[in-house]
């Protein structure tokens, strides 16, 4: 199968950072865990609500740097990607390959090492193989997603070096879905956006007592090409010519999930099974669709008390089956596959004192294969197997954090049966990681953070064997089998500060790489149609940066004035973010890198409404590799309407938001597309969305 190869410019697979991180989803359990004298300064009020990811220990207050996106802001802000999802929170970026395919990218970093997680397990799928790959998980499904940015990798490994998108949708319930007495409860969700003519629908119902829960849900989303601001070229059958569209963005999605629990005295076992298809357009080339289809299988377990030194055992097993097939028109041509299993036991120690701790193990496996003209990568078996601990010491002024990992890594090529182009044989590696962080509580409303990490990640498959056309950039991907670790050695320090509604946070991170691997023009040209060769290669790199945001209460209880309930609130809520990266090696820029951002919303409620307006504005990205494109700035306005009703026990909220306000064209600096294929993909046009979600 041939396709169109436009000019591609450098790209790297972006990183950094580890630090202290912890397990998933021990929090919506720790009410029916046994008490155990909590020791990190409990007489000081919380800063945030809990954080479930990173945060083994129940504890009100965590070290690492995070945030929750979830409720009313999550129902406004979700798209049809994850990446486009959470782009409004500091730090985060979407890697936007048009408006099918876009995976989170934190801090600069993407790729193999932003670890995106469902409810604490591995997510099995290809997308960080590839810019057009998209993750098998549709934001309508989604209950609450969390992200830990910088030194937050220990329990996940060096694929969590930028940090870790924890996914959670309940679809395992830890605890009674309708309290002890029983009962059954819902949510249902329907919605439509002119943008691109998108009806999107799901539902979800629960229902159980204190032994027993059971899970289902369902969604459904079907859109056409995505509006923008420009008239664009298109030469797909049955498509305009020329049309204010983004050419080949149609989508389909569906699936749904069965989970149920039983419930013991001294803990849970649970089981759940989802199925994910999505077909969608990769809008770089106007003829080629992708065929996704993802199951996944998970069991997970709590033992409390189970005797001796040992609080609480919890255990986690995912396993995963993954197809993505690219087609031009109805003809099949490459298709990747992969299934992997992963098996996490954690167990949480008793306190020693102040000392409280969770130490555990980490098997993951997975087999890949690419088969088809345009595979760039072989067949291969990778095997990860791991030892992590993390220490929490409360003291009188706050407390300190000490975490460790060892693992043993095997990554093994078996070619492919279709060509002699890839190379053969096992790479072994021995990753280790250790990071300390501190908490101190400087006043009642007033906290500092900091975190040191040192991070080793064992190079992935497609960077050791890749070999072959990589068509989506446009170049020729060659991989190295002497590639060593990537190391890297990361800092961050932050200060909160809270009091009543008002709140404020301020992070600053830097990161060093002695051993980079990065994908570099290497000056030749390999393949039908010369396309320019790349190869991965270790080099020196630093990433430093600034993360703010903050919320001020301009009226209501302790703003101007105060009011009885149902009166007026309004919150001014702050964001702004930087990040500089740099191959020192050459001294040149890395690519694909966000500009600096600042961004505001201005939210209103009184009784049953809400109004939000509010802007993100993007500087111009110049700092760009030499022969790379320059970005031009732009802001992007939004605004949204909400109204709650009751009707008996369920409650509906009506809701509206209209993105990009003024219909400006703009083009994303983290997108390849912006380099490699100019014009073929800017951002949304305005749009309006209308929907309503009933819960009861």
């Amino acid at each position: 199968m041939k396709r169109k190869t436009p000019h591609a410019r450098p790209r790297w697979r972006t990183a950094a950072l580890c630090g202290s991180l912890a397990a998933t989803l021990a929090t919506l359990d720790a009410r029916a865990q046994d008490a155990a004298p909590r020791t990190d300064a409990a007489a000081t009020p919380s800063l945030s609500e809990v954080t479930v990811t990173g945060n083994p220990l129940g504890a009100e207050q965590i070290v690492t740097p995070a945030s929750t996106l979830s409720g009313e802001s999550l129902l406004l802000q979700r798209a049809a990607t994850l990446g486009d999802t959470l782009q409004e929170l500091p730090g985060v970026f979407s890697s936007y390959f048009g408006p099918n395919a876009g995976r989170p990218a934190i801090r600069g970093l993407d790729g193999d090492r932003v670890r995106i997680l469902q409810n604490g397990g591995a997510s099995f799928d290809a997308s960080s193989l590839s810019y057009d790959h998209n993750t098998p998980v549709d934001p309508l499904t989604i209950e609450r997603v969390e992200v830990l940015r910088g030194p937050a990798a220990l329990l996940y490994g060096g694929s969590a070096q930028g940090g870790v998108v924890n996914v959670i949708d309940n679809r395992i319930p830890r605890e009674p879905v309708a309290g002890p007495e029983g009962g059954v409860t819902g949510r249902a969700d329907a919605s439509y956006s002119s943008g691109d003519a998108q009806k999107a629908g799901a539902a979800l119902i629960e229902g159980g007592n204190d032994r027993y829960a059971l899970h289902v849900d369902a969604f459904t989303r079907h859109a056409g090409d995505t509006a923008v601001p420009v008239a664009l070229e298109c030469t797909r059958p049955g498509s305009p010519a020329l049309a204010r569209r983004i050419c080949n963005s149609a989508n389909r999605a569906s699936g749904g999930a069965v989970g149920g629990t039983a419930f013991f005295d001294r803990g849970y076992l649970g089981a759940s099974l989802a199925g994910y298809r999505s077909d969608y357009g990769t809008v770089a080339e106007d003829d080629v669709t992708i065929g996704m289809r993802s199951t996944r299988a998970a069991l997970e377990g709590l033992w409390r008390n189970p005797g001796g030194l040992i609080e609480s055992v919890r255990g986690h097993f995912s396993h995963g089956n993954y197809r993505h097939t690219e087609y031009e028109g109805s003809e099949a041509g490459t298709v990747f596959t992969n299934r992997g299993s992963e098996l996490r036991l954690e167990a949480r120690h008793r306190a020693i004192g102040k000392l409280q701790g969770v130490w555990g193990l980490q098997w993951e496996g997975n087999e890949f294969s690419a088969l088809g003209e345009e595979a760039f990568v072989p067949t291969s078996r990778t095997r990860t197997a791991a030892l992590f601990a993390q220490e929490e010491l409360g003291t009188d002024w706050g407390k300190l954090t000490f975490g460790a990992r060892a693992e043993q890594v095997r990554v093994r090529s078996l070619g492919s049966a279709e060509t002699d182009r890839f190379a053969t044989g096992t790479q072994r590696f021995a990753p280790g990681s250790g990071a300390v962080g501190a908490l101190v509580n400087l006043t009642p409303g007033w906290q500092l953070t900091g975190n040191l990490a040192y991070t080793q990640r064992a190079p992935k498959d497609y960077e050791l064997f890749a070999n072959g056309p990589h068509l989506a950039t446009g170049t020729w991907e060659q991989g190295n089998p002497g590639l060593g670790l990537e190391k890297s050695t990361s800092l961050d320090v932050g200060v909160k500060w809270k009091e009543g509604a008002h709140r404020f946070a301020l992070t600053a991170f830097a990161s060093r790489y002695g051993n980079y691997i990065g994908l570099l023009p290497t000056g030749a040209t390999r393949g039908e149609g010369d396309l320019p060769e790349y190869a991965f290669t270790g080099a020196k790199a630093r990433f430093a940066g600034l993360e703010a945001s903050g919320t001020l209460r301009l009226l209501g209880q302790q703003g101007v004035w105060r009011g009885g309930e149902g009166a007026s609130v309004l919150d001014l809520d702050l964001r702004a973010d930087l990040v500089r990266a740099t191959n020192t090696s050459t001294g040149q820029p890395l690519p694909l890198i966000a500009p600096a951002r600042v961004g505001a919303t201005l939210r209103w409620s009184e009784g049953p409404w809400g109004v939000r307006v509010g802007f993100d504005h993007s500087m111009a990205q110049h700092r760009v590799p030499e022969g790379s494109r320059i970005t031009a700035g732009y802001t992007l306005w939004n605004a949204s309407v909400t109204w709650r009703q009751k009707l008996g026990r369920t409650q509906l909220q009506w809701y509206a938001r209209v993105d990009n306000l003024s219909n400006r064209l703009a083009y994303s600096a983290t997108s390849i597309l912006t380099q490699s294929a100019f014009g073929r993909a800017p951002l949304p046009g305005r749009s309006l969305r209308v929907g309503v979600q009933a819960t009861f």
